[in-house]
C-alpha cells in the first residue's frame, strides 16, 4: 500500500510537471495554430535564468522573474520572427521553431557551458514534509504540486470567466470580427505567445533543481510533451491535465512494477524460451514492464491517433 501512494505521489508530481510544459504549448496551439517545437527550450530558459538570478538576489527572485523574461523574450519572437513566417503556412512555422531550438540551445552552451549547473531548492524548503512508510516525501516536490495546480485553476478561471479570456476564444475563432471591434488581434497572439513560454519559463524554474540543470533538458522533456497534447487533445486545456497525470501515473507505476512478461506468456500458452529458434522470442521471457515504461506514452499516443484522431478533449484533428 505504501508504495501505491508513493507512486500517486510521484505520478501527480511528474503529471503536473509535464502539464505546466503542455498547458503553455496547448495555449499557443489553441490560439495561433502553431506548434511550437522551441517550447522546451525555453523551458530551459527558465531553469538557467532562474539558476543566474539565484546566484546573486535568491530563488524567489528568480521564480518570479525568470518566467518574466523568458516570456518577454517569447513576445519579442513572435513579433519579429514568427509573425513574419506565419503567412507563408505550417511547414515554415515549423522548420523556424525547430531551428530556434537549436539556437537556445547553442547559446545556452555558449553562456554557460555543457556542465550542470549547481541549480538548488530554497533552503526554507529543505526537509521531508512526511513520510509514506520507508519513503520521505520532500516539502520541495509537494510545493511544485500545489503550485502546478495553482497556475491550472488560473489558467483556466482567465480563459472562461474573464473579458480577456472571451476575446482570446473569440480571437480564435472570429480573428476578423474581433479586430472589426476595435481588438488588436496581432497584440493578443503576441500575449498569448508571450504567456505561453513564460509557463514553461515557470516549468523550467521549478523543475531545474529536482531534474538538473544542462543543456539538454530541453531534449529530454521535449519530445514527451508533444506527445501530451496530442493524446490530450491539440487545443484542450482539461485535456492537457488529464493527458499529463495519465502519463505521469502510466510512466511512475510501471517504473516500479516488477511485472515481467514471461507470466502473461505463460498464461496464453506460449511455448517455454529452451523450445525457441528465434533469440528475439526467447527475450520476451526476460522482458519486463520497467524496462519498456519509457516507450509507453508513445504506445498510448499511437493508439490514441488510430482510435481517436483529434484526441481526448480536442477539437482538432492531429
Amino acid at each position: 500500500m505504501d508504495l501505491v501512494v508513493i507512486n500517486l505521489i510521484d505520478g501527480l508530481f511528474y503529471g503536473l510537471l509535464l502539464f505546466m510544459l503542455s498547458s503553455g504549448l496547448t495555449l499557443i496551439f489553441s490560439m495561433m495554430g502553431v506548434l511550437n517545437f522551441a517550447h522546451a527550450s525555453f523551458y530551459m530558459l527558465g531553469a538557467y535564468f532562474a539558476y543566474q538570478i539565484s546566484q546573486y538576489i535568491g530563488f524567489w527572485p528568480g521564480l518570479l522573474f525568470a518566467p518574466i523574461l523568458v516570456g518577454i523574450g517569447g513576445a519579442l519572437i513572435e513579433r519579429y520572427g514568427l509573425r513574419r513566417v506565419h503567412q507563408y503556412g505550417h511547414v515554415p512555422e515549423l522548420i523556424f521553431t525547430f531551428g530556434l531550438a537549436l539556437l537556445i540551445e547553442e547559446l545556452v552552451k555558449f553562456f554557460w557551458g555543457n556542465n550542470l549547473m549547481p541549480y538548488r531548492e530554497p533552503e526554507i524548503l529543505k526537509f521531508v514534509l512526511f513520510s509514506v512508510g520507508s519513503n520521505a516525501v520532500p516539502a520541495y516536490k509537494i510545493f511544485m504540486i500545489f503550485t502546478s495546480m495553482a497556475i491550472f485553476l488560473a489558467l483556466l478561471y482567465v480563459l472562461t470567466r474573464t473579458r480577456i479570456g472571451m476575446i482570446i476564444q473569440a480571437a480564435l475563432s472570429f480573428p476578423r470580427t474581433v479586430e472589426a471591434l476595435g481588438h488588436n488581434v496581432p497584440l493578443v497572439f503576441m500575449g498569448v505567445f508571450g504567456v505561453g513560454t513564460a509557463l514553461a519559463g515557470v516549468a523550467g524554474v521549478l523543475a531545474g533543481p529536482v531534474l538538473g540543470t544542462f543543456p539538454g533538458m530541453a531534449f529530454v522533456l521535449g519530445s514527451i510533451v508533444f506527445v501530451t497534447i496530442v493524446i490530450g487533445g491539440l487545443g484542450s486545456l482539461w485535456g492537457a491535465l488529464v493527458a499529463s497525470l495519465l502519463l505521469g501515473w502510466l510512466t511512475t507505476f510501471a517504473a516500479s512494477s516488477s511485472f515481467a512478461f514471461s507470466t502473461l506468456l505463460e498464461g496464453i500458452g506460449m511455448v517455454r524460451p529452451e523450445d525457441m529458434d528465434e533469440s528475439m522470442l526467447r527475450d520476451l521471457w526476460t522482458l519486463t514492464l520497467p524496462q519498456i515504461g519509457p516507450i509507453l506514452p508513445y504506445i498510448l499516443m499511437i493508439l490514441i491517433l488510430v482510435l481517436r484522431p483529434y484526441g481526448l478533449f480536442g477539437k482538432r484533428d492531429v
